[in-house]
């Protein structure tokens, strides 16, 4: 089932890089006490996460710091090494990057998807989310293919 507004998140761990070394996240943790929007993106480096959807949050995270929102994290189905990469090239310094590597949280948050057909195997689907003190506040889950509804313009005019 998916993660509805009003939803506590699951419990789940994560990983992100830190002085050059991965360092484990518990989601219980890092949602707690703060205002934060977690969007979900298929995969790093691939066309629509690296051209519309993540340069969008690049570009508004200020935007999003003056409406309230403590944190702008990125997740995706990838490991650690690649998510500090693609933040990297990508110039997100200001956006934390969480790798969901073997996809617990998101198929906890029924927010996976099988594209095999792709050859990427169990990705997570598009989507973005306001998370107040552990609970879902908002949800944007993405239609198909298209970055609209989760795209830092509209989660912006939401708030």
């Amino acid at each position: 089932m998916t993660i509805a507004i009003g939803d506590k998140i699951p419990e789940a761990t994560l990983q992100t890089m830190g002085n050059e070394a991965i360092q484990e996240i518990s989601t219980t943790a890092f949602f707690a006490s703060k205002r934060m929007v977690l969007f979900g993106v298929p995969g790093a480096f691939t066309p629509g996460c690296s051209r519309v959807h993540l340069p969008g949050f690049i570009d508004h995270v200020a935007d999003f710091h003056a409406k309230g929102i403590d944190t702008v994290a990125c997740m995706s189905v990838n490991d650690a090494f690649v998510m500090e990469a693609w933040s990297a090239m990508q110039g997100a310094g200001e956006i934390t990057m969480l790798a969901d590597g073997n996809a617990a949280f998101t198929q906890a948050l029924g927010l996976d998807i099988d594209v095999s057909n792709f050859g990427m195997g169990n990705r997570c689907q598009r989507f973005a989310m306001v998370v107040q003190d552990g609970v879902v506040e908002k949800l944007f889950v993405e239609p198909g293919g298209k970055v609209t509804v989760s795209s830092a313009e509209n989660v912006l005019s939401e708030l």
